[in-house]
């Protein structure tokens, strides 16, 4: 029965997944950096750890409602897009080296609800709430007996001390959407449903020409990091070409700023596309920044490793299989670039004739919280995204209770 799936709790959904690394909210932006460099996920916590000013031991039961807990909290998350939309403002161009010397807080998305903390023992259907509500991250708390090898590791892992001992997971919608997937058979009754059928295409996405500064949809960058989706290119007749995605910007370097304020939205296309930037778009955003007397972006650019123009080319079969034709080529990434799985600007596409469950394996095989949906032509429709998704499975819910 569906009505059972939905009150699982959410510990099941947090087996392997690996712990948090916690970025403290005192930390530098170039802090930041640094730990998105490392980080094998595109976003990095930040909380706000008060046990030496409280006294607090942070031996409490980890629960969502109180006690010890409070102690030390999740407060937001931060991805590299943050930093770059940081580095494009006015004030920073000039001098991002300074900039980068500025407070975590300062960059910090000021979203209410965006990070909520969860109990283990909350019910998948609470998360589902709490994410319809807004919530992007679900905080849940890993359960572990503190015996003396946790103990030996808590002292080797100074992330596990600034918690008290305890550690934490977060829970995303592609988790919830996953865990759903596995057992599809339950919603028999909605998956085959066809997405123009259940009215769940966004029709009014954001969007960009082709030819228009990449400058300009520095706004729209900033928005898609709240709502999870990127920013559709498209020609002058509606026709998409592609997308800026975050997730893409994400894996990339501060470098990209420098980018995003010289290049053209198509342009810029390429030079995300894969991880590491073509060397005829390297010269030209240096030109463009010498140009407009940005000397300290230059700077900062110049000596980014990812802007070298050292990037060379693989021609390995594995490579060639994830090319969109035959002629296409893939960029090596460079060491400044992380060990992630690196998103092509290439943008992923269905149909509104497309089934739900056939759109949740599209998304999920390409690691994407939303898909474009576009007419045979391929002019623009919408998009539908993982958050529609849950709307349709939990007003299944509600109709079957």
């Amino acid at each position: 029965m569906a009505v059972s799936l939905f009150s699982h709790d959410v510990s099941d959904l947090c087996l392997g997944k690996p712990a948090l690394r916690p970025l403290s909210l005192s930390a530098a932006v170039a802090d930041a950096l640094v730990a998105l460099q490392f980080s094998d996920d595109y976003f990095v916590s930040v909380w706000d750890c008060r046990l030496a000013k409280s006294g607090c031991s942070g031996e409490g039961d980890g629960g969502a409602g109180g006690g010890d807990f409070d102690c030390c909290r999740c407060v937001g998350k931060l991805c590299m897009v943050d930093v770059i939309c940081y580095l494009c403002k006015d004030e920073n161009l000039l001098s991002p080296s300074a900039a980068l010397r500025a407070s975590v807080s300062e960059i910090l998305p000021q979203i209410p609800g965006i990070v909520m903390h969860l109990e283990p023992t909350a019910s998948l259907l609470e998360a589902i709430d709490l994410v319809l509500q807004g919530a992007q991250n679900l905080v849940v708390p890993i359960k572990t007996k503190l015996g003396s090898n946790s103990r030996r590791k808590q002292l080797k892992n100074p992330t596990n001390a600034i918690h008290g001992g305890l550690e934490f997971c977060w829970l995303t919608q592609e988790d919830i959407i996953r865990y759903l997937l596995s057992s599809i058979g339950l919603f028999s009754s909605i998956a085959a449903l066809s997405l123009d059928s259940l009215g769940i295409i966004c029709t009014n996405p954001l969007s960009v020409n082709y030819h228009s500064p990449a400058s300009s949809a520095i706004g729209a960058i900033s928005r898609c990091i709240a709502n999870q989706t990127s920013v559709a290119v498209i020609d002058g007749e509606g026709i998409l070409i592609g997308e800026i995605s975050p997730f893409a910007l994400a894996g990339c370097d501060k470098a990209v700023a420098a980018a995003i304020m010289t290049l053209s939205s198509g342009d810029l296309m390429a030079y995300i596309d894969c991880g590491g930037p073509p060397e005829d778009l390297v010269k030209v955003v240096k030109a463009r920044l010498k140009d407009s007397k940005l000397e300290g972006m230059l700077e900062e650019f110049t000596n980014s490793p990812s802007s070298i123009g050292s990037v060379s080319f693989t021609s390995s079969s594995s490579d060639e299989e994830f090319s969109p034709s035959p002629s296409s080529r893939r960029y090596r990434r460079s060491s400044s670039y992380s060990a992630r799985i690196t998103r092509r600007a290439e943008a992923i596409v269905c149909h509104p004739r497309s089934s739900l469950v056939a759109v949740m394996i599209q998304a999920i095989a390409h690691r994407v919280n939303y898909v474009w949906v576009i007419e045979d032509d391929c002019s623009l429709i919408g998009m539908v995204t993982f958050l529609d998704m849950l709307k349709v499975f939990r007003e299944h819910l509600e109709i079957t209770e």
